[in-house]
Formats: C-alpha cells, sequence, structure tokens
C-alpha cells in the first residue's frame, strides 16, 4: 500500500537533450524509500571530439547507490542506444532484465560472442505482454519502429499512469514486426494517462515519416538497375530493411551475402525467431569473391562511418573478403546521425575515388525514419490525451519543438528537463524538484572512464601540440652523467629558421642547467619542473604552440 504522502518521480540520466544513452528511472515512495524502475540501459556513440574514445554510457551512480531499491530493468526495444550499455552497468545493479524474445536473444547473443560479458538474468516477456513489479505494472504496447518487437511501456502506478514511448513511428507497411496499436493507446487514454515521456527525435519535420515499404520498393529498383556489384549499408538491426535487400536482390537474380558481426548476429537470431520466413539463406563472406559481379548484393556494417566497421574498411580496400571496382554501387540505406557526417563523408569520398557510384537518400528514397514526424506526434497526443508531456530522445532545438507541438494540440502541462532533473509527476503539479549526480561514462578499451578524468582532455591536447618527453641523469653534485635523451611526437621535424626541433628541446634544457643554482641541481623535483618551464617555453617562441612536456631526472 502507497503511503498519501508518497511522490511519483521520473529521472532520466540519459537520453535527454542528446540521441542515444538511454537511460530513465521512474520511482513511487519518498526519499530514501522509493522504489525505483529503469527503463532501457543504452550507449552514445563517440565522436571525433572523444578520440580514442569507443562509446559513451551514462553515469548511473545514483541509482547504484539505491539499487537495493531497483525493482527491475524493463528494455524497450533492441537497439544499441537502448540495450548496448548493460554488459557494462549490469554488474553494478544486478537488477532483473524484461524485454521480449527478439531482444532478449540479441542481448543473449551477444553476451555469447564477448568473452567475459556476464550472464545477465532475462525474464522473456510476450510481445504486447504484461509484467508487475512492486508499485508498477507495465504494459508492453507494440508499436512500429526500424526493429521489431519495438513497444512504448505503459508503466501504470497507484498515483497514475505513465506512457513512455520509446523509439516509435506510425506505419501501416513495415516490412516486418507489429503496426502501432492505435486502439490500445486509445484506451490508454480513455482510461487516463498522468504523464507521457515522448520521443522527440523528428519534431523538426512537418508531416509524417514514409513507410518501410516505400523505402524496400526504391531499393529494389536501385538493384534491379545496378549492372556490377551492389553493396548495401544499413543498420544490422533494421530486419525490415534486411528483407526488403533481400527480395530485391532476388528479384535481380542475386545473391546476398552478410558482411560484419552485428549483421550476421542480428540475422541469426531474426531467422531464429520467424522474422525471415521466406527470405532464403544469406551467403557467408567467403563466397563473396566466387560470385559473378552481377549476381551478388553484399550487405554490409558501418553506415555511421564507423572506421573499424567493415564498409570503412572496404573504402580504404584493406578488408581481406571485399573489394569493389569502378562500376560497382554502394547504397547508403540510412541516414547520419547527428555528429557522424564527417565520418561518412570520408567514406564515401574514398568510395567515389575508387571509381564507384554511391547512391544515398539525397537522390534517392531508399531510407525512411523509425522516428515519428510531427504529424504523427500530434495524433498519439490526441489518443493518449495525457495531462503532462515530458519531451526526451532528442537534441535541444529537437524538445523544443516538441513541448511547443504538445502546447498547440492542448496538453495542459509541459515540463522541460534534463539528465539528472528529479521530476515529481503526482501528487500536485509537474516540477523538477532536486538534481542527481548525471554525467557520462566513456568505453576506453576494456575500461570505463568518467568524463572528469584527464584522459580525454590529454588526447585533445595531444592531438594538437603533440609531447615532448626528456631524460637525463645527474651526478649528487649536480653535473650531467651522460648526454640527454630526447623524443618527440606530433612536432614539425624543423622550425621557420631550418633548427630542428629536437636541437631546440637540447639547447634549452642544457641552458635551463646553467643558470640553476648548483643546490636547486641537486634536488630533481626542482630540476624536472625548471626544464619543463624552459623547454615549453622555447618550444613555444620557435614554433607559436606549447607542446605536452615530460621531465625524467635520474640522480646518480
Amino acid at each position: 500500500m502507497i503511503k498519501a504522502e508518497a511522490e511519483l518521480v521520473f529521472v532520466p540520466l540519459g537520453g535527454v537533450g542528446e540521441i542515444g544513452m538511454n537511460f530513465g528511472l521512474y520511482g513511487v515512495g519518498q526519499g530514501r524509500k522509493r522504489q525505483w524502475l529503469a527503463v532501457d540501459c543504452g550507449v552514445g556513440f563517440a565522436n571525433e571530439q572523444l578520440p580514442g574514445i569507443d562509446l559513451m554510457l551514462p553515469d548511473i551512480r545514483f541509482i547504484e547507490e539505491e539499487r537495493k531499491n531497483l525493482l527491475g530493468i524493463v528494455i524497450s526495444h533492441g537497439h544499441e542506444d537502448h540495450i548496448g550499455a548493460l554488459a557494462d552497468l549490469w554488474p553494478r545493479l544486478r537488477a532483473p532484465v524484461y524485454t521480449t524474445p527478439f531482444t532478449a536473444q540479441l542481448i543473449t547473443v551477444r553476451r555469447l560472442q564477448e568473452a567475459g560479458a556476464p550472464d545477465i538474468p532475462i525474464e522473456v516477456v510476450p510481445v504486447g505482454g504484461r509484467v508487475s513489479l512492486g508499485p508498477f505494472e507495465v504494459d508492453f504496447v507494440p508499436v512500429a519502429h526500424s526493429i521489431p518487437e519495438s513497444h512504448a511501456l505503459a508503466i501504470k502506478t497507484p498515483l497514475g499512469t505513465v506512457l513512455h514511448t520509446g523509439d516509435w513511428k506510425i506505419d501501416p507497411t513495415p516490412v516486418v514486426g507489429s503496426i502501432t496499436d492505435e486502439a490500445r493507446f486509445r484506451a490508454l487514454g480513455d482510461a487516463g494517462v498522468l504523464a507521457m515521456v515522448a520521443d522527440s527525435t523528428n519534431s523538426v519535420r512537418e508531416g509524417r515519416s514514409a513507410s518501410e515499404a516505400d523505402a524496400g520498393a526504391n531499393l529494389a529498383k536501385v538493384i534491379a538497375a545496378a549492372r556490377g556489384r551492389v553493396a548495401v549499408t544499413t543498420f544490422a538491426s533494421n530486419v525490415a530493411r534486411m528483407v526488403s535487400v533481400a527480395k530485391a536482390a532476388e528479384a535481380a537474380g542475386r545473391e546476398v551475402v552478410l558482411v560484419g558481426r552485428a549483421m550476421e548476429r542480428v540475422s541469426m537470431v531474426a531467422r531464429e525467431l520467424g522474422y525471415l520466413d521466406g527470405v532464403r539463406p544469406f551467403r557467408s563472406v567467403d563466397t563473396y569473391g566466387y560470385l559473378p559481379r552481377d549476381k551478388v548484393v553484399a550487405l554490409i556494417t558501418g553506415s555511421q562511418g564507423e572506421p573499424r566497421a567493415a564498409l570503412a574498411r572496404i573504402a580504404l580496400d584493406e578488408h581481406p573478403d571485399i573489394a569493389l571496382s569502378p562500376g560497382d554501387t554502394v547504397v547508403f540505406s540510412a541516414r547520419a546521425i547527428p555528429g557522424n557526417e564527417i565520418g561518412i563523408g570520408r567514406i564515401i569520398n574514398a568510395l567515389i575515388r575508387q571509381g564507384v557510384e554511391v547512391i544515398t537518400d539525397r537522390t534517392h528514397m531508399i531510407h525512411v525514419s523509425g522516428h515519428p514526424r510531427r504529424g504523427e506526434m500530434a495524433d498519439l497526443l490526441r489518443w493518449v490525451r495525457p495531462q503532462i508531456l515530458l519531451p526526451v530522445h532528442g537534441e535541444a532545438l529537437h524538445m523544443h519543438e516538441h513541448a511547443l507541438l504538445a502546447e498547440e494540440v492542448g496538453v495542459p502541462e509541459v515540463v522541460r528537463c534534463g539528465n539528472g532533473d528529479v521530476v515529481r509527476l503526482a501528487p500536485g503539479p509537474a516540477e523538477v524538484v532536486d538534481e542527481v549526480p548525471a554525467a557520462r561514462l566513456y568505453k576506453d578499451g576494456k575500461v570505463l572512464i568518467e568524463d572528469a578524468s584527464r584522459t580525454v582532455a590529454d588526447r585533445r591536447k595531444l592531438s594538437f601540440v603533440g609531447i615532448v618527453a626528456v631524460a637525463l641523469a645527474l651526478t649528487d653534485k649536480g653535473e650531467l652523467a651522460g648526454d640527454v635523451r630526447i623524443e618527440s611526437l606530433g612536432l614539425p621535424e624543423r622550425a621557420a629558421d631550418g633548427r630542428t626541433f629536437d636541437s631546440i628541446v637540447d639547447d634549452a634544457v642544457l641552458e635551463t642547467l646553467e643558470t640553476l643554482p648548483r643546490p636547486r641541481r641537486r634536488d630533481p623535483r626542482a630540476v624536472e619542473e625548471s626544464i619543463t618551464r624552459g623547454v615549453r617555453g622555447t618550444v613555444a617562441e620557435a614554433w607559436g604552440k606549447k607542446p605536452i612536456v615530460r621531465v625524467m631526472v635520474v640522480q646518480v
């Protein structure tokens, strides 16, 4: 039984003011006695501003401290920005995970393919099913999206119902998976919805998103018209696009070859669960070179310009099994996630230099979004009629436009929040009442580091100014015991006057030592500090930039 002073709160730790890294918390109760439900556990994708970083994850220290009150983690669908952080963050939470069969299988297969991944307990919920956890009763409401078994979550509590939309669109012909269940949404609206926490991704786009079937029809035309090899790159999780490519290839008398681990993993799960029924088996990558050029379609990972994905390696002619030739065609059946444009452009340019024809959605309608445009968003608001709207899953502009749309439609309250805000939904007016820590963790190889660490900042600086390392040995009287060793990385070879930077550094070290009083030359730390300043200043005078300088002094 819920006490009268209990509150219903929403606390996003990721996915607000950004695309990706979705992690939301719902709490019922008061203070430290709240019971919590987590929704999704996703990653964000790093860019060139984060050198050496693979992925970004939400900082979950708040709920980690409260994990005894965490009843479960409910996953809305299987995209990486909703499940990708589970393997790294679940050991800190150790709560049961609830999701539908396709998403559960994706999580399990990935775990089996990655050494050391935790064995996460998953409770499988039927498509359109329900799970009860303490004061939360969660209904999975089917929606159309670009991956099978996507669901909105109707989270019913004693203080009211919250509709967490997840990612969705209205698509009467999705090729694979469910259509958006209008009847259930209308029924929720009739029963009363307190708040809607809703996808804002396409709120700046008027009208309605095109159907997945339309993208498939246009892909079929492109593949039928091609004369050489065809490579299609798209999100590995888009099973509908996979089916469309397979049917288009079959109609054109071509075989489909899968290229990339993620593509192979998703297709295996999709076939096991019946989503590829009627689609001919795909060929393995080692058959590519044996198929005639006009008889193959390669379905390839790397649509977002990822430097280690298959397409990037093909564009650089570095892939061990796949090569393209002049007259071949590469189809980008995906839209760039904000921040990935530079990497994608680099790959497109490399392909064009090889004589490959590149087709994108700028000239052909070969991709459709999995998210709703304004017309669809207005429809859902009218079906559900929430008392409160919280725009999430978007950058500041997207959430702002979503808020304005909700006000136009007549939603009584709109709350604009950010990661870490504690939003009280009930009782009383909805408002931000508190704040908890919310930052980012960076996946750096096998290690998670905090965004406050110096690691990334140091790498950025290294990329601009390089590093100079100096090593020298001094006697106990402060005299040099041998030659000074100098190593530099990232500096020009010579200054404008023709001197090498190694000689400039060497002169700076000797001059600094000569000007130091003998007592200070007997102090290794004092020598290190003085040489660091001297070298940095001398190089800056000759170059115009201050390098990172590291000095090691050994007393012998």
